[in-house]
């Protein structure tokens, strides 16, 4: 089972791009081996939808200064060991959730741990996203459902 979760907060603009993601994975359509999950912007979710999965992506927005779009792909093993002391449920994030899933759930944690951060460019409240950073999105789902179902996709631009 692969799992795939989208974090973010859909009403701060870019950084809806791990919902918005999910959302067209929803309806490109994915295998029956494959579960989504929209994160949203509270950890602790994240630590329950992992349940069974083999292998686990988190998909979310970041801001480091970058280029707005530019997506960074980053081992889980760079998050899974992150501190958990002096954390409280309003600072729990998605690597809090993994850290904490791979305590909690020992050797069911997931074999493979993959995060996708999406470069954000705006994170002001409103809804919908950048130009570049839905032309990422666009290209990461469509890479993300390759991956999943081991063959090339086309997808339409209506």
């Amino acid at each position: 089972m692969t799992v795939i979760i989208g974090c973010g907060n859909l009403l701060r603009k870019d950084d809806g791009a791990g919902p918005i993601l999910i959302r067209k994975l929803w309806d490109m359509g994915v295998p029956p081996h494959v579960r989504l999950a929209d994160g949203g912007t509270a950890g602790m979710d994240v630590v329950f939808q992992i349940g069974d999965a083999k292998h686990l992506i988190i998909v979310d927005a970041c801001t480091t200064g970058g280029e707005p779009g530019t997506v960074y792909e980053v081992p889980g093993e760079e998050v899974e060991t992150i501190p958990l002391e002096n954390i409280n449920l309003h600072d729990f994030r998605w690597d809090h959730a993994i850290a904490m899933g791979k305590w909690l759930l020992k050797q069911k944690f997931p074999e493979k741990v993959t995060v996708y951060l999406i470069e954000a460019g705006d994170l002001s409240y409103g809804t919908g996203l950048t130009p570049q950073v839905e032309a990422s999105v666009d290209k990461l789902a469509k890479k993300l459902l390759e991956k999943v179902t081991g063959e090339e996709i086309e997808v339409s631009n209506n």
